[in-house]
């Protein structure tokens, strides 16, 4: 572990946590105090760092580019989609309880936020800056009397968003191989982004420009 952590520069909390879920191969015991790690950790420690540190990839989609990898694919394509889906998020990683000092919120808003799919870390029990943006928007709506049932529609027409726009990638390319269907995919998420934030930015702003006043509610709300 001492080598290892000298010839990455990572600490052996990391190092650990890399092995918990399943990114390192399990080193050999020789005693209740002394392991061998493959040297091929090095490599691989360094790819993470690289894929988080450029990218921002959350560790289950390294993993898994890891073991394409191990299988002797060309992870090409799939790194460049991976930055076009992940890049821009920030890789600060907080506890929940610096998390809510953070943001404001209690824990049990925090987890009555996520059982609720309006609060969505990438990696378990582990928080970052966009997390703690709107937690502290969560919170100063609670704070003016806001309850969770007002805002749970964002979470259910987001699933049903992203089921929608999941079963159409999948229409337009299922008969096409891995790399084929990695670069049209790419082209399918940007092109996501665009109509999602069209289509809304447009509706919101029909049905205000449709209103005589602030408190129009037959416009605003039709």
């Amino acid at each position: 572990m001492k080598d290892l952590m000298t010839a990455t520069g990572l600490p052996k909390s990391a190092i650990l946590h890399y092995l918990a879920q399943g990114l390192l191969p399990a080193p050999e015991k020789t005693g209740p105090n002394m392991a061998y790690y493959d040297p091929s950790c090095i490599e691989k420690i360094k790819f993470i760092k690289d894929m988080q540190g450029k990218y921002s990839f959350p560790l289950s989609k390294i993993k898994m580019l890891l073991d394409s990898k191990d299988r002797g694919k060309d992870i090409t394509q799939l790194v460049d989609l991976g930055r076009v889906i992940f890049a821009g998020d920030d890789t600060t990683s907080m506890d929940e309880k610096t998390f809510c000092s953070a943001s404001g919120l209690s824990r049990k808003q925090v987890r009555e936020l996520m059982d609720n799919g309006l609060l969505l870390p990438m990696e378990k029990d582990s928080f970052n800056q966009s997390d703690v943006e709107v937690g502290r928007l969560y919170a100063s709506g609670f704070a003016q009397g806001l309850e969770l049932a007002d805002i749970v529609f964002y979470s259910r027409l987001a699933k049903l968003l992203v089921d929608g726009e999941m079963l159409l990638r999948l229409k337009l390319t299922e008969d096409l191989p891995e790399d084929k269907d990695a670069e049209t995919t790419k082209g399918l998420v940007q092109a996501a982004r665009t109509v999602r934030n069209y289509v809304f930015e447009r509706t919101f702003r029909k049905r205000v420009a449709s209103s005589h006043d602030l408190k129009d509610k037959e416009a605003l709300l039709s």
